[in-house]
């Protein structure tokens, strides 16, 4: 019997208030237990309440507080999340990118598009090809162009913006050169990301893919993204002065907040994730006034939602899978750190960056989160996959993703530079002022 639609709203209601209250212990125990990011502590709560731990409880006549959809139960098909509830979370992912946008500096952005370019390549090169040889090396792939080895790649690559953003904005880096760089490259990353992964997809459907076809979807998708950046960026002022005439309370914050709904829609009809979308809208209005106007009731939305998102994507998990191919896990888990920090963390030194900024930007980059789930969710729904090597991903991706911010905020630590011309220049003006002296 379909549930009243009364029914829903409470049961949604309430699983918002548990996220909500979870999200803030688990925050709060992260901060003065472990004095680690508070986005650990949702995470672990997310894994803690969810589906596959806590939330599949009977809790009498009430049932579960976080039932799988019949689908999932079922099949395996799908998120194991309600369609109201993962709905919101995403809305929470918006909410956080435009944030992310809105705090970057546009000026660095555009100095560090080409770095960041080519740190992007390096992230999705490296992590591939890693992906694709231990695969067929181990045995769980026949050969180099077989769907497993190939998705198991495409899952390599992934990079979740979204964990980083959060952990450079509580720290204060996010218009730091490494910052930029990160989230820049994240972003051409996504794009070549989503072109890997049909690729892929076209292989694994119809034995094979065209040229002419990749050729379409990576330049639609790179196409887009400049276009509605660039657009932006050029209209922003005018928008600003605009958004500034209306008297009601709130209206900027509003206006503000579905134009990054807008972004976010556009982009995921040209192919690229939403988050893509959000970030741009809120990067072409981080050199008008409203960044100003806007910083602190953005924030007030932001704490309020986005640890609804990493919780979510705390219930995603499902440790037990994890059993299963532990070895294999392991080493793929391995060559996902490696693939990372090595294959960003070299074209970041070629672009002027010394070993402690390209260590930030290879470590920044190394968290997978939401966008890894949603690649392996593809490859098990699209029985390319078995739950064995579903398992294997969501391991690297729950390893990834803590690691990263316990090793990055150590990193950014202390004032030192991670260019190196820019650190050569604080040497020479600190010597020069102790001659003074």
């Amino acid at each position: 019997m379909e549930q009243d639609v009364t029914e829903i709203v409470v049961h949604l209601v309430l699983q918002l208030a548990v996220m909500l209250v979870a999200a803030k212990l688990g925050g709060e125990l992260c901060i003065r237990v472990f004095k680690a990011p508070p986005v650990l502590g949702e995470l672990a709560a997310g894994i803690l309440i969810g589906p596959f731990a806590l939330g599949a409880v009977e809790l009498g006549s009430f049932g579960a507080l976080f039932p799988m959809p019949h689908e999932f139960a079922e099949t395996g098909a799908g998120i194991p999340l309600s369609n109201e509830l993962y709905a919101i979370a995403q809305v929470a992912s918006i909410v956080l990118l435009f944030a992310a946008g809105l705090e970057t500096d546009l000026k660095l952005f555009l100095k560090y598009a080409g770095p960041a370019t080519l740190v992007a390549v390096g992230g999705v090169v490296f992590p591939f090809a890693f992906g694709v040889g231990a695969t067929v090396l181990m045995g769980f792939a026949g050969g180099w162009m077989d769907p497993e080895a190939l998705f198991m790649g495409a899952i390599m690559t992934a990079t979740s913006v979204g964990i980083t953003a959060r952990v450079l904005s509580d720290i204060g880096r996010m218009d730091s050169p490494e910052g930029v760089t990160v989230v820049a490259a994240a972003v051409v990353d996504d794009v070549l990301g989503i072109i890997v992964l049909s690729v892929v997809v076209g292989i694994a459907a119809s034995g094979g893919v065209s040229a002419g076809s990749v050729a379409l979807i990576g330049g639609k998708a790179v196409g887009f993204w400049i276009a509605f950046t660039g657009l932006g960026i050029l209209v922003s002022r005018p928008l600003s002065r605009l958004m500034g005439t209306f008297r009601v309370a709130g209206a900027e914050l509003a206006l503000a907040l579905a134009l990054a709904f807008l972004g976010a829609v556009l982009a995921e009809s040209f192919g690229l994730a939403m988050i893509i979308g959000a970030y741009s809208a809120g990067l072409a209005l981080s050199n008008t006034r409203l960044k100003r106007e806007l910083e602190e009731p953005i924030m007030a939305v932001y704490h309020a939602l986005v640890p609804v998102f990493f919780v979510a994507m705390g219930m995603l998990v499902n440790v037990s899978t994890m059993g299963s191919a532990l070895a294999f896990g392991a080493v793929i888990t391995a060559l996902a750190i490696v693939g990372k920090v090595a294959g960003c963390g070299l074209p970041a030194l070629a672009t002027g960056f010394n070993l402690r900024g390209a260590a930030r930007i290879g470590i920044g980059m190394l968290p997978r989160g939401e966008v890894a789930l949603i690649v392996a969710g593809i490859g098990l729904t699209r029985g390319v996959i078995e739950q064995d090597l579903f398992g294997v991903s969501i391991l690297m991706t729950v390893v990834t993703t803590l690691i990263a911010p316990v090793v990055l905020v150590p990193l950014f630590r202390g004032d030192g530079s991670g260019r190196r011309h820019e650190g050569r220049e604080a040497e020479r003006a600190a010597a020069k002022e102790g001659g003074q002296g």
